[in-house]
């Protein structure tokens, strides 16, 4: 095969990771019953009047499978951290001791882990439909190459080995929502 289409393969298997990559940072934030820090990823906090993420400000940690606690580099902070955790709609309540914030993860009721196996599924299919448009500019790519000369044959070669590339970050979507799926209904 020419270099033209070893580069258009790399650049598909490339852009596809970061597909996956970014579905992994969205369905952290999809809860599963158990704490964990990455619930708190998107919080933000104002900091000397700029919004800046909470793990910019303060370490947070689980000290148990219901139990998260935000330690802020500055005591003062403590109210704004509350505000942003309150503001970001996660369904949590953070209680101060003067220290630290400790966040107790409420259990999840049956319709709320439905309702999260929904939105991890929609993670899933944005990432698909991601995967598909990246195909569809290598396959346009490739029209390209035949355009300028490159003969049928490896046209074709090419087209199914951007199918089979395809098709495997398809399955590993799937396997990714079936283990996010069987996460969020353990109870």
């Amino acid at each position: 095969m020419t270099e033209e289409l070893e580069m258009i393969f790399d650049e598909f298997k490339s852009s596809s990771e970061k597909t996956l990559a970014h579905l992994d940072s969205e369905l952290i934030k999809v809860r599963a019953g158990k704490a964990s820090p990455g619930m708190l990823s998107g919080v933000l906090v104002e900091y000397y009047g700029a919004m800046t993420p909470l793990q910019q400000v303060a370490n947070v940690n689980t000290i148990d499978a219901r139990t998260i606690v935000v330690q802020p580099w500055e005591k003062l902070l403590l109210n704004d951290i509350s505000k942003g955790i309150l503001n970001a709609n996660l369904g949590l309540n953070p209680q101060s001791n003067g220290e630290q914030l400790i966040i107790s993860v409420p259990p999840l009721t049956e319709e709320r882990r439905r309702e999260l196996v929904k939105r991890a599924k929609a993670e899933c299919e944005l990432a698909k439909v991601g995967i598909r448009s990246q195909r569809k500019d290598a396959m346009d790519m490739i029209k390209d190459l035949k355009n300028d000369g490159l003969s049928e044959d490896l046209v074709k070669g090419a087209e199914e080995e951007v199918q089979q590339i395809t098709n495997g970050f398809i399955r590993r979507i799937d396997v990714i929502f079936e283990n996010k799926e069987k996460d969020i209904m353990t109870v």
